[in-house]
């Protein structure tokens, strides 16, 4: 039900609204309450706080707009009441890149670009190479109790862990 309520307010943002405070709006979430008369819109706005404001003034505004785009199109039988909430999770995921861009810097390293991933750490074997497959003769041999080389880490009688010791 989530998915679908964001769908249809997420259309009728982008097809309808003629407010002039709603800027680029993206839809992120929608968290509806287990009676459907409430939902938690989550959205993000490319813009800066004054217009993010603006934003979600213009979209509380249209929430009559936007509640009777929900009823016509998923019919239900109570309409949720519809609550704005700008994600900041856009944000934090910017924070947390320059944090790690500087850290990188101060450590004299350079900074992996986004979605790329850090060259492996000295002593540390990285992912296997293209066309090279992993082979299990390179893994360190198991603890002797468990068997030693390629052993399970399954305990006797095929279980892992957790069941009852028996004496013997």
């Amino acid at each position: 039900m989530n998915e679908s309520v964001r769908e249809v307010v997420s259309a009728a943002i982008a097809d309808g609204l003629k407010d002039p405070r709603v800027g680029f709006v993206t839809v992120t979430a929608v968290e509806t309450s287990h009676d459907l008369r409430h939902a938690k819109v989550f959205v993000s706005v490319l813009a800066g706080a004054p217009e993010r404001a603006a934003t979600l003034e213009g979209l509380r505004a249209s929430h009559g707009y936007l509640q009777a785009r929900i009823n016509d199109e998923l019919h239900l039988k109570h309409t949720p009441q519809l609550e704005f909430v700008y994600d900041e999770t856009t944000d934090r995921a910017m924070r947390i890149e320059a944090l790690m861009k500087r850290e990188a810097e101060l450590l004299g390293e350079k900074a992996p670009e986004a979605g790329q991933e850090r060259p492996p750490e000295a002593g540390r074997p990285g992912p296997p190479e293209a066309g090279q497959a992993h082979s299990p003769e390179a893994e360190e041999p198991g603890p002797p109790e468990l068997g030693g080389e390629g052993a399970s880490a399954a305990a006797p009688g095929g279980e892992r862990g957790g069941g009852e010791e028996t004496g013997a």
